[in-house]
């Protein structure tokens, strides 16, 4: 499982020109579901996602998670995180995983971060998005529940 997390001042989702999602401060989550991909993996990636401290405290430095300054979290599912570009100039998709696999994992990343006591909002599952998004710093982490970066 694979997320791109940026630290955003404000972040939306339009689905066939209806906003359907939006945050102020917070996480934008980009989310990758794996093949092979298991609710262990989920747990994981939400744990790090839920306390990773990348907000600035009163003297400045990145010292906050999202939890700690009452943040929330705009979760838009992204199988082209898993694009393999090694060969050709066409990305390859085969470790993404199925529909069939993945919304349920999203789901699962979303009820983590809740069971945690953020304010988290999703996109559309398999739906042509517009996102849109103010990066604050800007800030933007890679995590991966296989690989370190």
């Amino acid at each position: 499982m694979r997320a791109v997390i940026q630290r955003v001042s404000r972040a939306g989702v339009v689905v066939a020109g209806k906003r359907i999602a939006a945050i102020d401060s917070g996480l934008l989550v980009l989310l990758g579901v794996e093949n092979g991909d298991d609710k262990k993996a989920v747990e994981y990636l939400a744990e790090k996602t839920a306390g990773l401290r990348i907000f600035e405290d009163s003297a400045g430095k990145m010292n906050l998670s999202v939890l700690d300054c009452s943040g929330e979290v705009l979760i838009v599912s992204q199988f082209t995180l898993l694009a393999d570009c090694r060969k050709g100039r066409r990305p390859g998709f085969s470790a993404a995983a199925s529909p069939e696999l993945a919304e349920p994992l999203c789901e699962y990343f979303v009820e983590q971060l809740k069971q945690r006591g953020i304010r988290v909002q999703m996109g559309q599952f398999r739906a042509d998005m517009a996102v849109d998004l103010v990066n604050d710093g800007p800030v933007t982490i890679l995590l991966d529940s296989e690989r370190t970066f």
